[in-house]
């Protein structure tokens, strides 16, 4: 299984909006094959598209063999980032159909790779937890939204973020919002990082007064809810032959 058909056993459009946020995150960060109607010829390649009553869509699939195996054979393809696709068929005004017939079947029209676009341009909102007035436990609404997506996250940023403390923020100017204090981060690594997460928080509902992003080599708060990335999945076993069997003959 590839990480899309892990996140979409329930299927897309009826997943809760955390669920559809981590299947658009990792949507844009896959890898996709997309079927060309012929050999690229120098920088130019033209995609395969097709017509329903929903409008014009291309084709792409996370794996090689699966855009072979629906064409019914080998198929001229470019392989680019689903972002990068995502962009580009929104800006020609085509949706996208993505594994059809898998378990990670997709079929996003123009209209929501075009929201999609402009969600992965959010940029972050950065701030520093020593500015703020008054720090103060989470909203129940903000521990909803944010607590499970930022876990799921985490697991994909193991070694570059240590833990996320949420917290309610209020600033000098008078606003009052929410704050993510990231700790253990690199400082070479924070600028993607915050990026990537304004990224998780644009696909999410919006909390009222905003979200940022601070990091600290502090100790997080107390009154902070701590977010830990989900502990790694158990190894598979591994088979153990019996001693006592006989020989395998080739």
């Amino acid at each position: 299984m590839t990480p899309l058909d892990e996140l979409c056993q329930i299927p897309f459009h009826q997943a809760d909006a955390a669920a559809r946020a981590r299947i658009l995150s990792q949507l844009a960060d896959t890898e996709l094959f997309a079927a060309l109607t012929a050999d690229p010829v120098g920088d130019q390649a033209e995609l395969q598209s097709f017509a329903v009553d929903e409008g014009r869509f291309a084709l792409a699939c996370d794996r090689e063999d699966r855009l072979a195996g629906f064409i019914g054979g080998p198929v001229a393809h470019l392989a680019l980032p689903g972002r990068v696709l995502a962009d580009a068929l929104a800006q020609e005004g085509q949706g996208l159909l993505i594994n059809p017939g898998e378990v990670s079947e997709l079929m996003l029209d123009a209209a929501m790779l075009g929201w999609l676009a402009r969600a992965l341009a959010a940029r972050p909102s950065l701030g520093a937890a020593e500015t703020a007035r008054r720090l103060s436990a989470p909203g129940a609404d903000a521990v909803s939204v944010l607590a499970a997506p930022l876990a799921q996250r985490l697991g994909d940023m193991v070694g570059l973020v240590g833990q996320i403390g949420l917290v309610a923020a209020e600033w000098a100017e008078g606003r009052h919002g929410h704050m993510l204090i990231l700790r253990d981060v690199d400082p070479a690594h924070e600028d993607a990082v915050a990026k990537a997460l304004a990224e998780l928080m644009a696909f999410l509902p919006e909390l009222p007064g905003g979200v940022d992003i601070a990091f600290s080599a502090r100790a997080l708060p107390g009154q902070a809810l701590i977010i830990e990335p989900p502990p790694p999945k158990p190894a598979a076993p591994v088979a153990r032959r019996d001693p006592k069997a006989p020989p395998r003959l080739r």
